[in-house]
């Protein structure tokens, strides 16, 4: 999915010698990997990027509007407003689409002055994507034996087709003003399981988008036998998740349900604090990168 002042590589093969300017670059293997940037648009510009760069958010942005089946997500924050708006869009405009997020149990920095802020933005990306999505948008958080276990992921999955990795996180603050950097990858490799299409737009399933969505479902479940097909695979993290919240419900009575997957809440923020941990949530903790004429347009 192209995105403009993005750098497009494709290799095949075993790799070669060092390309030259302007050469193809070595033939090394079977996935079409797109390297996407943030940088923000700085007073002292950057000479290589005079008005900052937001390709990542581009790329996503095109990737949402693609989505027919499964969005899935784990992330570190899920922050932000606009972040909830674009996917709360492919959520109105594909009623068969299904949103699955990860995140940790507790922000990374959780004091006193950093905490209100951090939460506060979650809650309302959380009641925006639950108001659009209802049954169809979840959230989980990962329980350990004995302690939460921190998420700090940074992978999408788009109906077992595209995939990012990278250290952008989905919120305005990855999106337009810290520097950042992901991959965006396309396999060659079909995976012809049913659904062998699941977004029914001709694009196919792919080995590794499949793949790495059921690895990392087979860790959050603790079981081997996930269906491929999403919309089975979703109901089956709702019952898990459920049933490890029952069990914490009932003092952790008998046998603890397989998996880590719990119901993700986050703690509320205080009424008294609600002002100005709002205020320093869009200031601080999300801050808009983009110039002026792109933040007034709301585009990247």
């Amino acid at each position: 999915m192209e995105a403009p002042s993005a750098h497009v590589a494709r290799q095949h093969g075993r790799p070669g010698p060092l390309p030259t300017v302007g050469d193809d670059p070595p033939v090394a293997g079977s996935h079409a990997i797109q390297v996407l940037r943030t940088y923000p648009a700085k007073r002292v510009p950057y000479a290589f990027a005079p008005n900052g760069e937001r390709s990542i958010a581009r790329a996503y942005a095109k990737a949402f509007r693609r989505a027919r089946r499964l969005i899935y997500v784990e992330d570190q924050y899920l922050w932000s407003s606009d972040v909830a708006d674009a996917l709360g869009a492919a959520l109105t405009n594909c009623r068969e689409l299904r949103l699955i997020v990860v995140v940790p149990k507790y922000p990374d920095s959780d004091g006193m002055i950093t905490g209100p802020p951090n939460r506060i933005g979650q809650e309302r990306a959380i009641r925006t994507l639950a108001r659009l999505g209802g049954s169809r948008f979840s959230i989980y958080d990962l329980d350990g034996e004995r302690w939460p276990i921190y998420v700090h992921a940074k992978i999408c999955i788009i109906d077992d087709v595209w995939m990012t990795v990278g250290s952008d996180n989905f919120n305005r603050r990855s999106w337009t003003h810290d520097s950042e950097l992901a991959c965006a990858i396309l396999d060659d490799t079909l995976d012809h399981r049913a659904p062998s299409d699941p977004g029914g737009l001709g694009d196919g399933a792919r080995v590794l988008a499949r793949g790495t969505r059921l690895r990392l479902w087979e860790e959050h479940l603790g079981r081997a036998d996930i269906p491929v097909d999403p919309d089975e695979g979703y109901a089956m993290m709702r019952g898990a998740a459920d049933a490890l919240d029952s069990w914490h419900a009932s003092g952790r009575l008998g046998v603890r349900p397989a998996g880590r997957l719990r119901n993700h809440h986050p703690p509320p923020v205080h009424r008294g604090t609600r002002v100005l941990a709002g205020l320093f949530y869009r200031l601080v903790n999300d801050p808009d990168g983009r110039p002026l004429a792109l933040r007034k347009r709301r585009s990247y």
